[in-house]
């Protein structure tokens, strides 16, 4: 193997809720690296993608959620932004669910979720590629 070269597969699984001009963000801390994302994470062991992606939303917005279609699996190679070691595959689906229950962004910090206007969002203001690949893709 190559120097430099990942080692094992990181499978992540996100949601992307579009709700008329509006679509979900998540603004997270993890370590000492702020993070502009969509919701969702890692899948762990001995689990599917859409039960990933519901654990994820329960634990992260603490709402079960319906899933839609398929709408993006990344197909170039990115490595982690954490782990030299781990090359990412992260799967994109549409996600819905009840808005009554959606949790307000009231972290003094800014963290947690919140709704931006869809044409406001520039893809660059996003961290990850893979992230900036999907939204390119949904303004498209």
């Amino acid at each position: 193997m190559e120097k430099n070269t990942p080692e094992r597969f990181n499978v992540r699984v996100y949601g992307i809720w579009l709700d008329r001009e509006r679509i979900l963000l998540s603004r997270e801390l993890y370590g000492e690296k702020e993070m502009l994302k969509f919701p969702g994470g890692g899948l762990e062991f001995g689990e599917g993608l859409e039960a990933g992606l519901r654990r994820e939303f329960r634990e992260e917005l603490n709402m079960e959620i319906e899933l839609g279609e398929l709408l993006y699996i990344n197909e170039f190679l990115q490595v982690s932004a954490f782990n030299a070691q781990d090359q990412l595959l992260s799967v994109y689906y549409r996600v819905s669910g009840n808005l009554q229950h959606l949790p307000a962004l009231n972290d003094p910090r800014g963290y947690g979720v919140f709704w931006k206007n869809l044409h406001e969002l520039d893809a660059e203001e996003l961290t990850f590629p893979i992230d900036r690949a999907v939204l390119r893709k949904i303004i498209l």
